[in-house]
Formats: structure tokens, sequence, C-alpha cells
């Protein structure tokens, strides 16, 4: 992984994804004590940044390849991505979704053309039914986030924040990153290392599924105990990556672990203030950023509001629970 793949990723990105606007208001400067920038890549194509990675990876492969079809695995986000850039690729894809990932995201991954292929995350292996699947029908696996094409892509909205930064005179700041199994994380880190190092990654993740922040501290890959039941169902995964963990080590600062209800007040907040729509696993890091204070020590913090792919009831019950 370096910057000439980022680079590249982005000319084929280029006219096929939003340029999502960098966002501020001073309410939320005022909550948080500093400076907040929000990245609003809930407002990319599909709901979310899995947009990038997905169209990255669907059009890096070769065209004969590509022809045989892409299957991949995802509570939703990053199976809405696939589906797209399937779809606008010409091509089929078939995606591994668990059955208890919120209906609006398997519904919007049919609607996309996809074959939806359900599983019960508890006790069955998504792996071992993507590998069955891709070799009985001669399909290429998208993984989620440990594959580099992914990585490359999702660290185009790395690229869109050095350059916003730099438009409004930022050139340090801690990036708050939501993450799952690292593949914004680390792309994003990737790609401020190589053009902004004054700004430093920091990921963040919902508490009771914190694998990236223990594993950060502890030097090695830490697993969480259960993989499902969480609030912030975008971004649990099993644990880091073998490709994104060590580029998190290398690049980041230490994980900030929100509470389910920091993550519902935070919606409520990018609702109220910016008129965005964030899942819970998409305001991760906005909660961190107006409720973890004392763990943060730049004047300024950018966060990504990475999906806003969340169930309307869901929503309006954040809305009207939290709203005081």
């Amino acid at each position: 992984m370096n910057i000439d793949m980022i680079e590249a990723a982005a000319a084929r990105l280029s006219g096929h994804i939003r340029r999502t606007p960098l966002l501020s208001s001073p309410f939320l400067d005022d909550l948080a004590g500093r400076r907040v920038l929000v990245k609003a890549e809930c407002l990319q194509h599909t709901g979310s940044f899995k947009a990038r990675g997905g169209w990255s990876a669907v059009s890096a492969l070769d065209e004969a390849t590509r022809k045989r079809g892409v299957i991949a695995f995802s509570s939703g986000n990053h199976a809405q991505g696939v589906a797209y850039a399937a779809r606008q690729h010409g091509t089929s894809a078939v995606i591994i979704m668990p059955a208890d990932a919120p209906a609006l995201k398997i519904n919007n991954t049919r609607d996309l053309g996809a074959e939806v292929v359900l599983y019960d995350r508890a006790n069955e292996d998504r792996d071992e039914i993507g590998a069955r699947l891709a070799s009985e029908r001669g399909l290429t696996l998208i993984k989620p986030f440990d594959e580099p094409q992914v990585i490359a892509g999702q660290a185009t909205c790395g690229l869109e924040i050095v350059e916003q930064a730099a438009e409004i005179g930022v050139d340090k700041a801690d990036v708050i990153v939501c993450c799952g199994g690292g593949g914004l994380t680390s792309g994003i880190a990737l790609a401020l290392e190589a053009k902004a190092p004054g700004l430093r990654v920091r990921p963040a993740e919902p508490e009771g599924f914190d694998d990236v922040a223990r594993s950060l501290a502890s030097g090695r890959i830490e697993r969480n105990a259960v993989t499902s039941g969480g609030l912030c169902d975008a971004i649990i995964t099993p644990h880091p990556g073998q490709i994104t963990f060590p580029i998190m080590q290398r690049l980041c600062g230490p994980g900030l672990v929100v509470r389910d209800d920091q993550v519902k007040r935070a919606m409520v907040q990018a609702f109220l203030r910016l008129k965005l729509v964030a899942e819970p696993g998409g305001a991760a890091a906005l909660a961190a950023a107006l409720f973890l204070g004392d763990q943060i020590d730049t004047d300024t913090v950018i966060v990504t509001i990475s999906g806003g792919n969340v169930d309307p009831a869901l929503f309006a019950e954040v809305l009207t629970t939290h709203a005081g």
C-alpha cells in the first residue's frame, strides 16, 4: 500500500463518486470545546464511504475477471458499495449478509441488483460461505476492509480531507474515523502520511466492540468476544485486518471508545446542527469528538460521519428519546 496506489484509485473514481463536503457548526464547536469539522460521507453514493472502496476494487479488475461477477460479505454498507459498482460496470454481484442486518441495507442491496445470501452470524462463518460460492461460481471475492484496492478506494476520502483542510488553513488536527476492520481508518492514515503529516488519525469504536483500540494498546491483534447485537452494526467486526492493523499501528493515535448513549446523542446533533442523517456506526467519530474531549489535545478535530443508512424506525426513536 502506498500513495501511488491511492492516487491511481482516485483517478479511476473521478467522476463516479462524490467529493463530500467538510461541514461545521458553532453549536458543535461549543459542545465539543474545540473546532469540529465533519466529513459527511453519509452523503456519498449508496449512503456511505463504502462506495469508494467498492468502485476501486471492481474497476481494478481486468475485463474478463469482472465479467464473471463479484462476491462480497457485509452487514450492509460494503454490500451496497459493491452492488452499486458492479451494476455500473455491467456485471453481477452476490452479497452475503447477516440475517439480522438492518432491513434498509438488505433491501437497498437487492434494489441495486445484487443477489443477497443471508446467514446467521452467530452460528455460520461468512468467510466459508464466501469462499465456497466464489469457487462454485467463479466469482472474485472483494473483502470489506482487508483488501488493498478497497483500502486504496477508501483512502480517497483522506485525499479530499487533505485538500479541504488546506483550503481553510487547517494543518494540525486529530482526524477521528469511525472504525470497524480498519479499511477507512488505515486508508485515510496513509493519505495523510503522504500529504498532510500534521493531521493524525484516531479510530473511534463502540464500547464492547473496541478491538482496534485494544489492539493498538497491546501491540497485537485482539478479538471481540461477540460480533453481533451492538447498536453500531456497520463497524462491528471480529478483529482488525491483517493488512489494516500494521498500518494503523504505525500511523494512528490511541483509539477512542464511545457508549451507545453518546452515539445516539451524536446522531441527534448531526441532524439538528448539520441536517445530516447518520447511522449509529457512522456517528461514532462525532460522538468521540463531542463527548470524549478530555482524551483529545488538538484545537481542531476532523470527524467522519461514515454512513447514513439507518432504519427509519430506529432513527425516529433516537430523535424522540435523545433530543433533549
